[in-house]
């Protein structure tokens, strides 16, 4: 085994090629190295409290799936389909003068490294959550909270090579890391404090991803791609529900100054966040425009502003309920044009029953999926 270490993440595209027949001397991993003061703890105390967080531990360990089994790879979705598509509506780039004079193989072609594009960033930010939850079982003060991480960092893991199996696949290339969910993986990873930790990843990363799986799932013509998505969606709502259940709590026993200070840190998460949701390779790639081009065409139509309020909309409540959108700090959010969201469904109630089900077959994720999509449609064209 080789291992070459980088001041940074890659930057280019990484192809995969069916021909190769790898042998693990061929293998080359590329790492970047980073160091944290990460502070762990003990718990000597094995008393397990009968509570929420129990409860989702207990789930967590009826519901973990086998993303080699449970997931059919025998399917191949068709070569001359696209990947993502809603009948009847159009994304915003398919306006562009540039896209329509595309030939079919390339608007397909498109398709895929755009599809590409936005899983990737999905399969970071799942590498990024494996090591944040090794890490709260290291340092989170309680049993009960130790032991709940240890099952998400194997759920994460999970997600991680789900993801990594469909791109190399079914798809054939990987993506780099956007510099700003880097950015902001980095600084919760290397930061010493625990709770800091919780608030970047279980209630900002993981509600962004919630709702981020939620809209790919629905657009997804990819019958694999939607169901896989579907089963990391079940375990995501576990892992966000688990974070605000825990932080309610916490977040009150902190001094008022220590409650501004993780505010400020939960509002420059979501500063970033806003901008990791903008992917330029792809559109810079086929649609003639330099990365800058395409970052100003995303912010500037509307189709990304209803993606950023589906988003927020899972962000924003969460940090209402966990006490961190003091009156100080929401005068920023307001500048953002997201604290009208605050209002939103809390993620603290879980639906047990829904949460607690068998996992469904392909045909029944394509039938929840289609009917979330008409209410969702129906919803705005009544609004």
């Amino acid at each position: 085994m080789k291992i070459t270490k980088r001041p940074g993440p890659p930057e280019d595209l990484v192809y995969f090629d069916d021909e190769l027949d790898l042998k693990e001397k061929d293998v080359e991993d590329v790492v970047e190295i980073f160091n944290t003061p990460l502070t762990g703890s003990y718990n000597w105390d094995y008393t397990v409290a009968e509570n929420r967080i129990k409860k989702l531990y207990e789930l967590g360990k009826e519901l973990n799936w086998n993303g080699s089994i449970d997931l059919d790879w025998s399917y191949n979705h068709p070569k001359d389909e696209k990947l993502l598509g809603v009948d009847g509506v159009e994304f915003p780039h398919e306006q562009l003068d540039s896209y329509k004079a595309l030939s079919d193989e390339e608007k397909i072609e498109f398709d895929r490294h755009e599809t590409a594009e936005v899983l990737c960033q999905f399969l970071h930010g799942e590498q990024g959550a494996l090591l944040v939850a090794s890490q709260i079982a290291s340092c989170a003060p309680t049993f009960n909270a130790k032991m709940y991480a240890a099952s998400q960092t194997f759920d994460e893991a999970r997600h991680v090579e789900v993801f990594n199996r469909y791109l190399q696949e079914k798809i054939g290339f990987h993506y780099p890391i956007n510099p700003n969910l880097k950015a902001l993986l980095d600084k919760i990873l290397t930061d010493e404090r625990w709770d800091l930790k919780f608030i970047g990843m279980q209630i900002i990363i993981e509600g962004l991803a919630l709702a981020a799986f939620t809209n790919m799932k629905l657009s997804a013509r990819d019958p694999l791609l939607q169901t896989l998505l579907h089963y990391i969606i079940r375990d995501e709502a576990r892992h966000v529900t688990f974070g605000i259940n825990y932080l309610e709590d916490f977040v009150k026993t902190l001094s008022p100054e220590e409650i501004e200070e993780r505010a400020e840190f939960a509002f420059e998460a979501c500063v970033v966040s806003k901008e990791r949701l903008i992917n330029t390779k792809a559109m810079s790639k086929f649609l003639k425009m330099s990365e800058e081009e395409a970052r100003v065409f995303q912010l500037n139509n509307g189709g990304l502003d209803q993606f950023r309020s589906f988003l927020f909309s899972r962000v924003m409540p969460n940090l209402k309920r966990i006490g961190l959108l003091t009156e100080s700090i929401r005068p920023r959010y307001e500048e953002l044009g997201i604290l009208e969201y605050e209002n939103a469904t809390s993620d603290y109630e879980i639906d047990w029953a829904e949460i607690s089900k068998p996992l469904e077959s392909s045909e029944e994720v394509k039938k929840d999926s289609d009917e979330m999509l008409a209410a969702i449609q129906e919803a705005q064209a009544n609004a």
